[in-house]
Order: structure tokens, then C-alpha cells, then sequence
């Protein structure tokens, strides 16, 4: 039997629909293993938090997260874009590597949804200013690649995802990847509605994934409730949620009474009330997370990660100081928030500066679970185990990011980040910017022309990344 007629058969054994009951999965539980949650928030900048710097949007439950836990002032989302950050947080390899490079066009597919063996698209499209071509992306995370919910089954974890998946149509859903249960995860980038029963038109129909159940329900409520009742249902471990909200990405919605209060609210460099109101949403959603933890006394067995798929999204909200926002190569795209809690393990009230990535959970998660990282492939990341116990060395070269394709003005870039030094690489018009992050965080000062060995030296390390990968790379448009 083959990994894909396995995985064909795991779907299977789930038979009733995606979305599964919530009586508990017996998965063969074993005891000495840790419960893992990873929340990771759609376009949640890096300067949402009130822990990071804040004044207009509350998050008090967060900033509770970073004071029992571990916050990280450099932590980067794997693209500025979500779906190849998705890809990335779930295998732990860069998306140069698993191939998903942009966001998933789910609207643009037209193949059968229910057939994982089919080909995707492989011709190179063309770019808006004619110069170079750009590789297609795929309208799926291939089936091979190895999930940590994959990994974490086969250590006798329950494993359920809540929220927003966009790796695939059906055929490609979470429980084709490990997990016991999906509740409103299908091929959408994003809700056609916040609001019960979830439906825009048409075009944007129901949420096929999550029944509605109330009218007028907000969806980030929804999936808190969700999600508590799964714990409860698991409470005697071990059990692996991913709640991945669809909160805070458009369309902007809010419930009534937030955006009320944040109305009312003298605003700073941010004042969007709506956005406001959703920032908060997510709040309360991880406060009930951590509320039923302290009711259920796991919390001290219950490890936790907070993150962003990519920078947030400019015109909503602001990111300053740090340049730009979602989409772009600068550190607005891809600097976001990154927070770990595990009382006893990692040293309340603790900072570190130290830059990691969304490739990095998975080889974390692999080690807190006493799991081994899978055989037979390149796992990019690296265990954070050493910076949140603060002991050992943690050893990495550098950090990559690769998006070949045209965004609006964006064109396709690489990014190497080593030591203090980032630079740009573009495969068109400019081709090279370089800048120190220690010294110029917000990325007003060019130094390529001024460090061209700098440059070259950097430059030789990312094209040694790029190949290693197998990274498709943008050409030449012909004529």
C-alpha cells in the first residue's frame, strides 16, 4: 500500500463528512507527553500585539501568554503570503522546498477536487511588465509532504484542526494529512462572512466545512468553542490542536459591540475599529483556550506557540516601525508576532532576539513530543528547544524566504537574512538591496552599492539555498 492509498484509507475510517463528531478519538494515548497547541493568526502583523508595542489594539490575553512564557522579537512567517507559511509550519520546510510559493488561487481551479493523483499546473505564466516569466504555483500541498499532525498521530496524539486550512480542495483537506478532526478547514483563503451562517453569495458560498449553528454567530467565537470543546473532550491527553483563525484577514468584520468600543477609542498610528475589534476577538478566543487548560489543571502539561502566517495587511493596519506589510519582501511582510508558553520549561516574563521562523515548530514540537522528525526528507528548521530552555547552542546559518512571482508592483524576490544583514534579491528591475536590521530596523538605508562584497557574499549563500531546494526560479520572458 502506498502513502496515498493510506492516507485515502485514514480519510476513510472517518467516514460521515470532513467535519467529525466531537466524541473523543481513541488514538492509543500514551502518558509523559506534553498536550501542543499552535495558534497561527491570518495577516496578524507584528506590531498588533500590545506586547509589541500597541497602544490602540488589546490583547490582554496574549501579552498574558508572553509574560508566562517566551517572546520573540525577531520571529518571521515563512512567506509574506499564507498558504506557503501554511505549508511551512505543518512539515517544517521551507516553501522553496514543498513548492508552495504564493497563495493558493482556489477559485482558479477547475480540476476534479476529489482526485489527489492529478497533475498540476506546470507552465510558466507570464509576469505584467513582460520581463521575466514566473513558475506556476500549485492549487495544492502535495500529499507526500509529512505533517507534523502526521507525526504526532503516530505518537498517539489526537489531532484536530479548527479554522482556516487553504492547502488544497478536498481531496487534500486536513484529515488527508493527519488530523482527526477539521472543523472549517476547505480551500478558502478566507470566510465569504464572519458572521453565521457564513455565506456572501454565490460565489462565496458556506463555509462547507463548519455547519451553522446560530445566526449571527461570530466565526472566531465559533471556532474558540470549538476548539475548548475538543479539549475537554481530550483533556487526558495527549492532543495536538492547530487553530488556524481566519481572523484577522478580510473582510474586515467585527462584532457590533467591539468595534463600539474601539469607535470610542482615541486612535495612534492605528485606528482601524473594525480590525481593532477582530484583534480582540483572537484574543478572547486564546483566553478561552487558556482558561480551559487552568479548569482542567493541564496547563503545566501544555505547550503553546502564537504566530502570524505573514506581516499585516497594509491600508488595515499600520506596521510601523517596520516597512511595508503583507506581500513584500521588507519587514513588515514577514516579521510577526512569535510567542511560546510551557510553565516549567521555558523561563517565564523571557525575551529572545535570536531571528527563527515558521519551519521551526515543527522540529520543536518533534522534540517536546519525544517524536522523531521524518526519515527521508530535509527538514529546514531548527528545534527552538535550546533558546526556550536557555541552555545548549542553537545553530543556524541563515534564514530564506523565496516568492517567485509578481504581486500588484511587487516582482519576484529571494531573501537571505544572516546575522544583522538582509538582502533582497530581485529578478526584476532592482536587483539587489541589502540592510542591517540591528541598526536600521526599519529599512530606510540601502547599503548595496556601499558593501558590494557584502552583497556578493550573500548573495553566493542564497543561490547555494536556492539550489539545494530544487527552488523554482523565474526566466526570462522570450522575445
Amino acid at each position: 500500500m502506498d502513502r496515498r492509498d493510506f492516507l485515502r484509507g485514514f480519510a476513510a475510517a472517518f467516514a460521515g463528512g470532513v467535519v467529525l463528531s466531537n466524541r473523543a478519538v481513541d488514538v492509543g494515548v500514551r502518558g509523559g507527553r506534553p498536550n501542543i497547541v499552535l495558534v497561527l493568526v491570518d495577516d496578524l502583523g507584528w506590531a498588533d500585539i500590545s506586547c509589541y508595542g500597541s497602544e490602540y489594539y488589546e490583547t490582554p490575553n496574549i501579552d498574558r501568554l508572553a509574560s508566562q512564557g517566551m517572546k520573540f522579537t525577531d520571529g518571521y512567517a515563512a512567506c509574506a503570503v499564507c498558504s506557503p507559511t501554511r505549508a511551512a509550519v505543518l512539515t517544517g520546510r521551507y516553501p522553496a522546498r514543498t513548492g508552495v510559493t504564493d497563495w493558493i488561487h482556489f477559485a482558479n481551479f477547475k480540476g476534479d477536487r476529489n482526485d489527489p493523483d492529478q497533475q498540476g499546473p506546470t507552465e510558466y505564466v507570464g509576469g505584467q511588465n513582460g520581463k521575466v516569466l514566473c513558475p506556476p504555483n500549485p492549487f495544492w500541498m502535495d500529499l507526500d509532504e509529512v505533517t507534523i499532525a502526521e507525526v504526532l498521530a503516530d505518537c498517539g496524539y489526537a489531532c484536530c484542526h479548527v479554522g482556516k486550512w487553504h492547502l488544497g480542495p478536498d481531496a487534500w483537506y486536513p484529515d488527508r494529512q493527519g488530523f482527526h478532526y477539521n472543523i472549517g478547514g476547505c480551500d478558502y483563503g478566507q470566510p465569504p462572512s464572519y458572521f453565521d451562517p457564513y455565506h456572501r453569495n454565490e460565489d462565496r458560498p458556506d463555509i462547507p466545512t463548519l455547519e451553522p449553528r446560530k445566526e449571527g454567530e461570530y466565526l472566531t467565537d465559533r471556532e474558540a468553542d470549538e476548539a475548548v470543546g475538543f479539549i475537554r473532550d481530550h483533556a487526558s491527553g495527549p492532543f495536538f490542536l492547530y487553530m488556524a483563525h481566519y481572523a484577522v484577514h478580510t473582510p474586515i468584520q467585527g462584532r457590533a459591540d467591539l468595534v463600539a468600543k474601539y469607535e470610542a477609542k482615541e486612535p495612534t498610528h492605528q485606528d482601524n475599529a473594525a480590525y481593532a475589534a477582530m484583534i480582540e476577538s483572537v484574543d478572547h478566543a486564546v483566553g478561552d483556550i487558556l482558561a480551559e487548560f487552568d479548569a482542567l489543571g493541564i496547563s503545566d502539561n501544555t505547550l503553546v506557540f502564537f504566530t502570524s502566517d505573514n506581516g499585516g495587511l497594509l491600508n488595515v493596519t499600520s506596521n510601523a516601525p517596520l516597512r511595508q506589510g503583507k506581500g513584500y519582501p521588507y519587514e513588515g511582510g514577514i516579521r510577526v508576532p512569535a510567542i511560546v508558553r510551557w510553565p516549567g520549561a521555558i523561563r517565564a516574563g523571557s525575551v529572545c532576539d535570536e531571528p527563527v521562523t515558521s519551519v521551526d515548530y515543527f522540529p520543536t514540537i518533534c522534540e517536546a513530543a519525544g517524536a522523531d522528525v521524518p526519515d527521508g526528507r530535509v527538514i529546514d528548521g531548527v528545534s527552538l528547544m535550546p533558546l526556550l530552555r536557555q541552555r545548549g547552542r542553537f545553530e543556524r546559518d541563515a534564514i530564506f524566504w523565496h516568492f517567485p512571482h509578481y504581486r500588484g508592483s511587487i516582482v519576484p524576490y529571494s531573501i537571505i537574512r544572516q546575522g544583522d544583514y538582509k538582502l533582497i534579491k530581485r529578478y526584476a528591475d532592482k536587483q539587489f538591496e541589502l540592510f542591517n536590521l540591528k541598526n536600521d530596523l526599519s529599512e530606510d538605508i540601502d547599503l548595496a552599492e556601499a558593501m558590494p562584497e557584502k552583497v556578493a557574499e550573500l548573495n553566493a549563500r542564497l543561490d547555494e539555498y536556492l539550489e539545494d531546494c530544487g527552488a523554482k526560479l523565474p526566466k526570462p520572458a522570450s522575445g
